[in-house]
C-alpha cells in the first residue's frame, strides 16, 4: 500500500470498503434533491455494518429551519430500511465535490456509527473520533430508572 488516503480505496484505512460505489450513490441520490432556495443540492451514501448502502438528499423548506439535511434523510432511509448502523460514509454536491458533514449532522451520524465508521472528505478518508472528537453519545447518558 503506498499509504494515500487522499483516493478513494487507497491506504491502510478503508481498503474494504468500495468508494466509488459510496461516491455514485451519493451522486445519484444529490439528483433527488429538494433544493429550491438556496440551489445547493447534497447528496449522501453510507455503507451500514451488514453491507447495505442506504442514501439521503437534502430537503429544503420555505421556512429554511425545517430544512433536512441528506444526512437527516440518510438516517431516516437507514430505519426504513432495517436500522442497524453505519461504517463508511460519503456526501457530494451537484458538482460531486465531496463535502463534509456540518456539526449538527456529524453529531446524528456518531449516533448511528459502527465503533470503525469511515468518512470520505476533501483531505482523504478520516474515522468519526478524527471528524467529531470527545464527541458527546449514547453512552454519556445515564440508564433509565
Amino acid at each position: 500500500m503506498d499509504g494515500d488516503t487522499s483516493r478513494p480505496g487507497t491506504g491502510p484505512k478503508g481498503t474494504d470498503i468500495d468508494w466509488t460505489a459510496l461516491e455514485a450513490a451519493a451522486v445519484s441520490a444529490m439528483k433527488n434533491a429538494y433544493a429550491p432556495y438556496s440551489m445547493f443540492a447534497v447528496g449522501a451514501a453510507a455503507l451500514t455494518a451488514d453491507g447495505r448502502i442506504v442514501s439521503g438528499c437534502n430537503v429544503e423548506n420555505a421556512s429554511y429551519g425545517l430544512t433536512l439535511c441528506a444526512e437527516c434523510t440518510l438516517v431516516g432511509n437507514l430505519h426504513m430500511t432495517g436500522g442497524g448502523l453505519l461504517r463508511a460514509f460519503y456526501c457530494v454536491d451537484a458538482g460531486g465535490n465531496i463535502l463534509m458533514p456540518c456539526g449538527r449532522c456529524r453529531q446524528l451520524l456518531y449516533e448511528f456509527r459502527a465503533s470503525d465508521m469511515e468518512l470520505m472528505t476533501a483531505q482523504g478518508i478520516k474515522t468519526m473520533d478524527q471528524v467529531l472528537p470527545d464527541a458527546f453519545g449514547p453512552q454519556h447518558l445515564e440508564e433509565p430508572r
